[in-house]
């Protein structure tokens, strides 16, 4: 029980005492800097039910709690706002009992609960994974570690989008124009190589259009009629027959996406317990089309396509299966959604990490899904995003002006480098030392610099903006975790005797209120699926730890009982900020 819900029910019970009144809520507020108190009660609610006013409310209440309750130690009343003073033995209390827990803050799951599956990256094999990706695997990555701190049983897990015209549009552009080439021969990563023939292919596409408009055609005709664009069509129907050569062209390019894949998720540090692949869900899909057309919640055109109605919803009318029987996204989405379930039935809820301008699409599958009658739709959310922009401007991947992931990790450990370098910071390392350093240095800036803004903003990323080591930043707060590694590896006692008859400093104070507030943190970033929640509070810790540290002597203390508690509390500090960067996905290095 935290420390509002313990005061909630003695001033319930002040106020029943003094006025008659039996409150159903309290509203607490944390104590405002200038004034004396810990936590504040808010009167002004209390009007409504107690007719006095609300400085002599306060002052009742006050007195009450003062007669009563041994853990208020004073309290003040600044106009309707009732400022209590917490004894220090609460705190203590408090502190001696969360001081061994490894895990504070994080609740085990019950292994009877119903389980959320997480899915994020979701990438098209026709590309390497660039910075739009990063931002979405991060972010799906951190929700999914955080709601698991929340108790809940998750599954991670991407859809891979490995069909459809645009994994077609590579497959051809090499089959013209690759001579056979390999990752191999290349000495290239296959999602790399993959990714060039899609831009070659958007290239002999451009110049198809304008030779067709310099022969007197429209562009639009011109983009219809384009030959390369008509010979991956039917390369793509090709693919749905399952031809032979079309089929084994496709796994053999497939794989060399998979093989580049597997390399940068190990160098982003994310993972996945499963697997989907959109050209096996597509005609689970398309099963539940028929079924959908034979309830009456689908409709077929003239032409043979196959539509949901939602203008009842205010929404409009959405294709789920093209004329020629092929299947669109939205065949793919309700056919992945579906098999989920089926093959883990504990699932009751599904996260989708997507970036925002797909918004629309979500809210169309949701209610589809809940209108072929599936109870668990209710619980499906979109972890909608901002797009990530660079200082030179939009990325366009079939133009090549992406920038690719495994590009930008290496750039941030060499920022890093740079950086560091310069600092002077690292004497006495050897080199394999500071090559691990500053990958960690550099991946942390790049995780807390995308993950501390809500997932909801737009972001303009700056390498060397995200690794400062002053300021809201990874480095910032890495540095301080080594710091405080570097007091306990100083500290020439034991430091393991549990202490109950400390007088606290408001420094000290201060870090425990900070400590506490962790649980309520997790579980709000759980609820809102917003790991800026996480990533800003630890700022605040370390924000308040700084302020300790350099207000308070740790080794120098004159007591041997304060050196023991301010190690101890300079710990807890360390072990929490290294748990809360878990959730981000970031690593803490022990020296820097």
């Amino acid at each position: 029980m935290n420390l509002q819900e313990t005061l909630l029910n003695h001033v319930v019970e002040a106020v029943k005492s003094t006025f008659q009144v039996e409150l159903k809520t309290v509203e607490f507020q944390a104590t405002r800097k200038e004034f004396a108190g810990d936590v504040t009660v808010v009167i002004f609610p209390m009007l409504r039910f107690i007719k006095e006013n609300p400085v002599q409310i306060g002052e009742s209440i006050g007195n009450y709690l003062m007669q009563k309750v041994d853990l208020v130690k004073g309290f003040n009343v600044v106009k309707g706002f009732l400022n209590i003073e917490i004894s220090d033995a609460y705190y203590i209390r408090f502190f001696n009992k969360i001081l061994e827990d490894e895990f504070f803050g994080y609740v085990k799951p019950n292994s009877n609960d119903s389980a959320v599956m997480v899915e994020y990256s979701s990438p098209n094999t026709n590309k390497p994974l660039h910075l739009g990706h990063v931002r979405n695997n991060l972010l799906g990555y951190s929700v999914a570690e955080i709601l698991k701190a929340s108790g809940k049983k998750v599954y991670k897990t991407q859809i891979i989008n490995d069909r459809g015209i645009h994994i077609c549009k590579s497959m051809l552009a090499w089959k013209l124009f690759g001579s056979g080439e390999t990752p191999e021969s290349a000495g290239l990563k296959g999602d790399k190589l993959v990714g060039n023939y899609y831009v070659k292919f958007d290239q002999e596409y451009k110049n198809e259009i304008k030779a067709l408009m310099d022969s007197g055609k429209t562009e639009e005709d011109a983009k219809k009629q384009a030959p390369i664009l008509l010979k991956a069509q039917n390369m793509l129907l090709k693919w749905e027959a399952g031809h032979a050569e079309t089929v084994a062209l496709w796994k053999m390019m497939n794989q060399w996406v998979y093989d580049g894949f597997d390399i940068t998720y190990k160098n982003l540090g994310v993972d996945f317990d499963t697997l989907y692949y959109e050209s096996n869900t597509y005609l689970l899909g398309k099963e539940f089309v028929a079924e959908g057309l034979k309830s009456g919640v689908f409709f077929k055109e003239d032409d043979g396509s196959v539509w949901c109605d939602l203008t009842d919803e205010g929404l409009d009318k959405k294709i789920v299966q093209r004329a020629d029987g092929t299947a669109v996204y939205m065949t793919q989405d309700i056919g992945t959604a579906i098999q989920r379930v089926k093959d883990f039935p504990e699932v009751s809820g599904m996260v989708y990490t997507v970036g925002n301008e797909q918004d629309y699409h979500f809210k169309v599958l949701f209610l589809i899904l809940k209108k072929l009658g599936f109870e668990w739709a209710k619980n499906l959310y979109h972890l909608s995003y901002g797009m990530v922009d660079l200082p030179s401007g939009k990325m366009k991947s079939r133009e090549g002006t992406v920038v690719d992931a495994d590009d930008l990790i290496e750039e941030m450990a060499a920022t890093a480098e740079d950086i560091s370098e310069e600092l002077g910071k690292l004497d006495g390392y050897s080199n394999e030392e500071k090559q691990t350093l500053y990958k960690t240095i550099g991946l942390g800036a790049l995780k807390y610099f995308i993950l501390k803004v809500d997932p909801k903003k737009r972001i303009l990323f700056d390498p060397k903006e995200s690794i400062d080591f002053q300021g809201n930043t990874g480095p910032f707060i890495q540095y301080t975790y080594a710091r405080i590694q570097s007091i306990i590896r100083k500290a020439d006692f034991d430091y393991s005797t549990v202490l109950s008859d400390m007088v606290l400093n408001d420094k000290e104070k201060e870090l425990i209120k900070q400590l506490a507030l962790f649980p309520e943190v997790i579980q709000n970033a759980a609820e809102t699926h917003s790991p800026a929640l996480i990533a800003n509070y630890t700022y605040d810790l370390v924000k308040e730890f700084n302020s300790f540290y350099q207000n308070v002597s740790i080794l120098g203390a004159d007591h041997l009982n304060e050196k023991i508690f301010r190690v101890q509390l300079s710990r807890k500090v360390a072990l929490t900020i290294k748990n809360a960067f878990k959730l981000l996905g970031i690593d803490v290095p022990e020296r820097m």
